[in-house]
């Protein structure tokens, strides 16, 4: 396919990289982010039936000093990264070392206690273990310490019987499931990611990043509120002491505060959350889900299931808002008429991905046989796809000739 080659000057930097002439609405999106939504560094890969159709990035890295975004550059994705970690869950299933319709008390037997000796793998992915938040006050570098963390969970009192009700487990997700996956694969979290999905993949992703590719990543510029945002139901729930809302703001440590662009959070394997890759990263794991003939040799059956909703509400637990989750995977969740509006992912009836805190996005869509990365370094406002996001969704859909308006 012909590509056209681009290296042109926007707001604060330039765009460098290609698109098939079809994809040049991609493009345009992308650039409009720079010009008109304040994007301050980005990278965005996608592909179409395994061939790569745009494979974008520009702006600046590091804001200090000035850095370009450059092509190998990476960053933090956050809740992207639960996509990373429930599929290292799904490919120990298809290899038949892990059940995840067993307890998981079969693997952690201490996770047992306080009435969890009936949740199984599959709730932890789905939302639905209640377990979103843990009560006891935690240190300020709780997510830097697995073990920690870990016995907290096998103790902690389910927030309401597990199975009956859904809500999202911020940061919870990636040590449940994580520590499965360490049970399960006698390795930790990261180090099976890399070995087992990575690297067969050929992709820069990385759940604990190694001190050799750190003066790669781009620093985290965190969105700050103002007094015109308007007020989402999720942050009037986090006033209510000792509710899941205000556990899940207040009382998971300063990693997101502080240690997100330090040496020791990058390091960390937090597998909710400090996930650190680029667009072609993201684009090339969820690319390998559309296939059953890929390098991780995944089941036709396992694939299929990532696009079936096992959990649906019109009011998650947790974020306050109608949800909708598979396996480890957001679905399409269009709540654009809701009274007020209200954050949104308009995909595919069958697509299937995460977003990432502030804006990051991978997904894929079986049906259009598209995947998609989207990687940026300025945080954005709302709990799912701001506006950056979603138009670089629509103009790769635009491109196919499909629409979801």
């Amino acid at each position: 396919m012909t590509e056209a080659h681009i290296c042109e000057v926007i707001a604060g930097g330039v765009i460098e990289g290609s698109y098939a002439p079809a994809f040049e609405g991609v493009y345009q999106a992308f650039w409009q982010n720079f010009e008109e939504s304040g994007e301050q560094g980005a990278a965005i890969c996608v592909s179409v039936g395994g061939e790569t159709v745009v494979d974008l990035w520009g702006g600046v890295a590091d804001q200090k000093t000035a850095k370009p975004w450059q092509s190998d550059t990476v960053a933090v994705v956050f809740s992207c990264t639960k996509a990373a970690t429930a599929l290292a869950a799904h490919l120990l299933a298809d290899q038949g070392t892990l059940d995840l319709d067993a307890p998981v008390a079969s693997i952690w037997p201490e996770f047992a206690a306080a009435g969890k000796e009936g949740v199984t793998t599959r709730m932890l992915l789905d939302h639905t273990a209640g377990l979103p938040a843990l009560r006891a006050p935690l240190k300020p570098d709780c997510l830097l310490d697995w073990d920690y963390m870990a016995s907290h969970l096998a103790a902690e009192t389910p927030f309401w019987e597990p199975g009956t009700r859904s809500g999202y487990h911020a940061i919870t997700f990636g040590y449940l499931v994580g520590e499965v996956v360490r049970r399960a694969s006698g390795q930790s979290l990261g180090a099976f990611f890399q070995e087992e999905i990575a690297k067969p993949l050929g992709i820069d992703f990385w759940i604990g990043l190694p001190e050799s590719e750190d003066p790669r990543v781009a620093p985290i510029t965190p969105y700050r509120f103002n007094k015109d945002d308007e007020e989402p139901p999720f942050i009037c729930a986090a006033r209510t002491k000792g509710s899941i809302a205000n556990l899940f703001i207040f009382n998971h440590g300063d990693w997101m505060a502080r240690g997100v662009n330090t040496r020791e959070g990058h390091a960390a394997e937090i597998g909710a959350a400090g996930g650190i890759t680029n667009g072609r990263g993201l684009c090339g794991m969820f690319e390998a889900l559309l296939k059953s003939d890929g390098p991780l040799g995944l089941s036709t059956k396992t694939l299929a299931g990532f696009s079936e909703t096992s959990s649906a509400t019109h009011m998650d637990a947790t974020l306050q808002m109608p949800m909708r989750f598979g396996p480890g995977f957001m679905h399409a969740m269009d709540n654009r008429r809701r009274p007020g509006g209200g954050d949104s992912v308009i995909l595919g009836p069958r697509a299937f991905g995460h977003v990432g805190a502030g804006g990051s996005f991978g997904f894929a869509d079986p049906d259009a046989g598209l995947a998609f990365g989207y990687v940026m370094n300025r945080q954005g406002p709302g709990l799912l796809l701001n506006e950056r996001g979603q138009r670089l969704v629509d103009a790769a859909y635009g491109a196919l000739g499909i629409s979801h308006s």
